[in-house]
Order: C-alpha cells, then sequence, then structure tokens
C-alpha cells in the first residue's frame, strides 16, 4: 500500500500541485481516478468558491455553499462532495492511481473519500493526497505508517514510481 501527501503552507498550493500531476499523467495516458480542486474568486475579503472536477472527464462539481456574510460555520456541501466521491467510484475501475484533493475534515470524521482512500490502497492502488494542517493529526492516525509526506518538487517521481512498483 502505498498513500502519499502533499501540503503547502501557500493558499491554494496544494490544489495546484495535485491538479498539475493529474493533467500530467493524463496526457501521458495514465488512468487516473479522483478529484482536483479548484478555488474560485479567492480574495481576502471573501471565501473562495471551492469547486472539485472528478477525474478523469468531470463532472465539476460544486462543494461549497455560501453561509453568507459574516458566517463562521463550515462551508462545505456534504452532500455535494457525497456526490463527488460517487462519481470518482464510477470512474475507479482501471485506475492506475487515485488522485485526492484532500484529506478535510469531513474524512477526519470518516466520511467523504476516506473509505475509498482505504480501500483504494488495501488493493495496491497508490494514493496521491492532499492535505491541510487542521486535519494532518486525523489523516496520520488513519494512514499510519502507510503513507508519507511527497515533497511538491517529487509529485511526478512519486507517483510514476508507485504505479511502477504495483505493476
Amino acid at each position: 500500500m502505498q498513500i502519499g501527501y502533499v501540503y503547502s503552507d501557500a493558499r491554494g498550493e496544494t490544489d495546484r500541485l495535485l491538479a498539475d500531476v493529474a493533467a500530467r499523467l493524463m496526457a501521458e495516458g495514465v488512468a487516473v481516478a479522483g478529484a482536483v480542486q479548484h478555488n474560485i474568486a479567492c480574495d481576502d475579503d471573501h471565501h473562495c468558491d471551492m469547486d472539485v472536477k472528478v477525474l478523469p472527464d468531470g463532472p465539476v462539481v460544486r462543494i461549497s455553499q455560501n453561509l453568507g456574510v459574516g458566517s463562521t460555520g463550515c462551508r462545505l456541501d456534504a452532500g455535494a462532495l457525497e456526490m463527488a466521491v460517487a462519481e470518482v467510484a464510477q470512474r475507479l475501475p482501471g485506475a492506475r492511481i487515485l488522485i485526492v484533493n484532500k484529506f478535510g475534515k469531513h474524512e477526519a470524521e470518516g466520511r467523504g473519500f476516506r473509505q475509498m482512500v482505504a480501500d483504494v490502497a488495501a488493493e495496491g492502488v497508490p494514493v496521491l493526497i492532499g492535505m491541510n494542517s487542521m486535519n494532518r493529526q486525523a489523516f496520520l492516525d488513519f494512514a499510519g505508517d502507510l503513507a508519507a509526506p511527497v515533497p511538491a518538487t517529487e509529485l511526478m517521481n512519486w507517483a510514476r514510481a508507485a504505479m511502477v512498483e504495483r505493476a
């Protein structure tokens, strides 16, 4: 089992890194499944709209909800995220790698992509997942020694090596 995770302090950088890896692998003809996140209309004064693109061929699912000005609650639309998970599940057969935008609060609580990550990794398919500091400990508790950090500069090398190991 191989689970690689990437983390960046820069806002949106982890999303960009994973989207780039997915695009490059798909351009090479690799069968990729998963979801990458794109944040729209980000600025310091307002929250981003969060969309995930289901790999390899869509759809794009808005996973955030607008809670209004001054809101402080979780903006994740749990139903939309679960819809994205179901879409990814349909595209899993034959995938050589699973890329997941983030092990977030939903996954930390046992939902979202959590079970899929466990199942796919148990089958020997490499998983590359984004990490944030808020849910890092929950992820490490979940993945244990099956997960390893992957430096941003090594993502493509890690993905290629992990797929070769499985072959």
